[in-house]
Order: C-alpha cells, then sequence, then structure tokens
C-alpha cells in the first residue's frame, strides 16, 4: 500500500538536509562560505530544522579535496616557528582542524535525528563559526603564498567521528569535550610561540578561535549533559566509560583550566585533570 503523501517528511527548507548537503561539498572554500550561508538562513527563519527526520547517508563523506595528502600523525614533521615555512606549516595544520571541525558539527546536525531544536540550532552555529576560523586562516596561509592542501595533514578528527556514528551520547563526549577541548589546552603556547616570533596577525587569529571554541566545548557538555541526565546517567563515570569504550586519545597536560572552566568543565573533572598533570609530570 503506498505511504500516503501527507506522511512523507517534507525536505524543503529543511536545514539538516541542507547541513547533510553541505557536508558532501568538496571545495573547502565553497563549504565554508556554505556552512556559514545555511546558518543564516535558519536565523532568519528560510529553513527549519526538521528534527523528526531520518535521512539517509550518502557515500563518500565527508566531501573533501584531494589535498591536503592524510598520513598517520607520527608521520607528520614539525618546524621552526621563527621561519616564515615553519609557520606556514603551523597556519596550514589549524586550518585542517577547522576544516574537519566544520565537517564535524554538520555532520552532528543531519545524522542524530529525534533531538531539541536548539541542539541542531548549537551545531549549525558551530559550523558556521568554524568555516569563519577556516576562512581567517586560509587568509594568512595565503599570505604566505600557500593554500590550503600544500601540507600533509592526519584524519585523528574524523576518525572519531566515524567511530561515534551511532551514539550521539559517545559524539559529544568525545568529539567536542575531548578533541576539541585539547584545543584550548594547546592554544595559549601555540600563539605564545607566534608572539614569540613576531607574528602578531596569526597569534591575534588564534585569539578568535579560542574565544569561539570555548563556547563550542560548552556546547559539548551542554548536550552531554542533557543526555545523561536523560538516560539517569551519572556524567562523569559515563564519560570514563566512553573514553575507554571509544579508544579516546589519552589526556595530556598542561591543561588550560581556566578555559575549560568557562567551557563547562565541572570542578570535580577539573580536579581529576589537575591529577593527572601532577602525576605525567612526575614521569617525565
Amino acid at each position: 500500500m503506498p505511504v500516503a503523501e501527507s506522511n512523507l517528511p517534507d525536505l524543503t527548507n529543511c536545514a539538516r538536509s541542507d547541513a547533510l548537503a553541505v557536508l558532501t561539498q568538496r571545495v573547502p572554500a565553497a563549504k565554508a562560505e556554505a556552512a556559514q550561508a545555511l546558518y543564516a538562513r535558519v536565523l532568519a527563519g528560510d529553513a527549519v530544522v526538521a528534527s523528526e527526520c531520518v535521512l539517509d547517508e550518502p557515500s563518500g563523506l565527508p566531501g573533501r579535496p584531494e589535498r591536503p595528502e592524510l598520513v598517520e600523525p607520527r608521520k607528520l614533521g614539525r618546524r621552526s616557528m621563527q621561519s616564515p615555512e615553519g609557520r606556514a606549516v603551523l597556519l596550514h595544520a589549524l586550518a585542517h582542524i577547522e576544516f574537519n571541525a566544520i565537517n564535524l558539527a554538520l555532520d552532528a546536525v543531519w545524522r542524530f535525528d529525534g533531538m531539541p531544536d536548539a541542539f541542531y540550532m548549537d551545531w549549525l552555529k558551530v559550523a558556521a563559526e568554524e568555516a569563519h576560523h577556516f576562512s581567517l586562516l586560509s587568509a594568512r596561509l595565503a599570505e604566505f603564498g600557500h593554500t590550503y592542501g600544500d601540507f600533509p595533514a592526519h584524519d585523528g578528527l574524523w576518525d572519531m567521528c566515524e567511530r561515534t556514528r551511532g551514539d550521539v551520547l559517545a559524539r559529544m563526549a568525545l568529539v567536542p569535550r575531548t578533541l576539541e577541548a585539547r584545543g584550548l589546552d594547546a592554544s595559549p603556547p601555540i600563539r605564545a610561540r607566534l608572539q614569540q616570533a613576531g607574528d602578531h596577525a596569526s597569534a591575534a587569529i588564534l585569539d578568535v578561535i579560542l574565544r569561539d571554541e570555548i563556547g563550542h566545548v560548552l556546547i559539548g557538555n551542554r548536550w552531554f549533559r542533557h543526555l545523561c541526565d536523560k538516560a539517569g546517567a551519572d556524567a562523569h563515570q559515563t564519560y570514563l566509560r566512553l573514553s575507554d569504550e571509544y579508544r579516546a586519545p589519552k589526556l595530556r597536560g598542561p591543561f588550560n583550566f581556566e578555559a575549560r572552566r568557562d567551557a563547562g568543565f565541572e570542578e570535580e573533572e577539573l580536579a581529576a585533570l589537575a591529577g593527572l598533570d601532577a602525576q605525567q609530570r612526575t614521569e617525565d
């Protein structure tokens, strides 16, 4: 018996369907522009999230260019930031992180149905801000005579996205509040090295990224705790279980406790990180 037309999901002006379309976009600059435009459309009321729609996954996610070459992290060399080439390598690595972050946010929007509308609005906002970061870094990279794709990169961020594809709770635990939270710790020392090298323009971009990333991790913390509360689960123990189950990277200090506190980490978690940091310093 054919399904009544009125029971079919209406994907006209569906932000989640459009997010999937943007995710498939292979051209980085076009993806960044489309992510920002999609969020603007939703804010203007020209698109709705349609949380109940279950979307079919196309092949080839995420859309990305043929370059950069993706290699294992250990194969990525380190260069001094005292040289322009070394700073270009760093800017490229940061641009790669931000490009992946666009994909991660868009994937959360289209993949996980049945969440509150605010969930999708939050991650569309994140996608738009990550797109802005990518654009800033790409423009700065161009001033060094390079484009995104000129240097090899690794695929660690998307790998965790793949692992958590079937569990929104694991996604919230292990992408924003684990992998992206590591960026909160890494930004200040990187910024300091850029300043020391006299690269104030690049350091200023790091300021923008850190400010916004605090908000992104806060969003991840909020939805992680929302899901834990809904399931009647202890957030701290659930996080430890998921970290082990999904083989999350082991956290290493030093930690940016101020930024992590602003991003919604609770004092119990921060105390555990302080103990871990002290232990690692002793072992080192």
